[in-house]
């Protein structure tokens, strides 16, 4: 599985940002089978859970610290996962990914066997 992040950006503290991941792979990939995260990673620090959905997109979590800012969704049409990121604070900085696993939702790192390359997001005035 191809996933392609996209959407980053600076903003200012209390704005707002979409993110979006694109996938795509082998003939007769089904997008629909496979449970989707978003992770982040600030300088210096481990890589984080933001958000994850399942293959439906029935199920959602969202980490404490983005809870009621952050929302995950997506458009298995599309083969897109989405994060709508709002009244975004400067510890929300760092480099945001997207995660692909077969099956149902999981909230392991190391369950995600696809990534993409990041996309930056830095909150800043």
């Amino acid at each position: 599985v191809q996933l392609v992040e996209s959407g980053g950006g600076l903003v200012q503290p209390g704005g707002s940002l979409r993110l979006s991941c694109a996938a795509s792979g082998f003939s007769g990939f089904t997008f629909s089978s496979y449970a989707m995260t978003w992770y982040r990673q600030a300088p210096g620090k481990e890589r984080e859970l933001v958000a994850a959905i399942s293959s439906s997109g029935g199920s959602t979590n969202h980490a404490d610290s983005v809870k009621g800012r952050f929302t995950i969704s997506r458009d298995n049409a599309k083969k897109k996962v989405y994060l709508q990121m709002n009244s975004l604070k400067p510890e929300d900085t760092a480099v945001y990914y997207c995660g692909a696993k077969l099956g149902r939702i999981g909230f392991v790192r190391d369950e995600y066997k696809s990534w993409g390359q990041g996309t930056q997001v830095t909150v800043s005035s």
